[in-house]
């Protein structure tokens, strides 16, 4: 079975930083693109930014794009959200997906694998 799990998420305080992991269990992930979006809970899912497959090049939307960083660590076949300066705005479900062929996008309908997600909160 082909799937996407998340893991990191938690409390951090303001201005601390988070590490969310996205595994690929049943598939190797490097052949795959990778986007990250977050979701507020009676708001939209927001697409924050991908990895595109096969050179690992990231892009990350403005808002965040100062703050937050994409990789890849092919060997534990995870891709990463880093997460610094966190915000309360920040505080979200966070989820991964994949899509073999077509090139990433901040869509997540056009990803074939969703992960579950995993709920960051900021400490007050």
């Amino acid at each position: 079975q082909v799937q996407l799990v998340e893991s990191g998420g938690g409390e951090v305080q303001p201005g601390g930083s988070l590490r969310l992991s996205c595994t690929a269990l049943g598939f190797t992930i490097r052949y795959h693109n990778i986007g990250w979006f977050r979701q507020v809970p009676g708001k939209e899912r927001e697409g924050l930014g991908w990895l595109l497959s096969w050179n690992a090049t990231t892009y990350l939307i403005d808002s965040v794009k100062d703050r937050f960083a994409i990789s890849r660590d092919s060997a534990e076949n995870a891709v990463y959200l880093d997460m610094t300066q966190v915000q309360p705005e920040d505080a979200a479900s966070y989820f991964c997906a994949s899509r073999a062929l077509a090139r990433p996008t901040l869509q997540w309908y056009d990803y074939n694998i969703r992960g579950q997600g995993t709920q960051v909160t900021v400490a007050s």
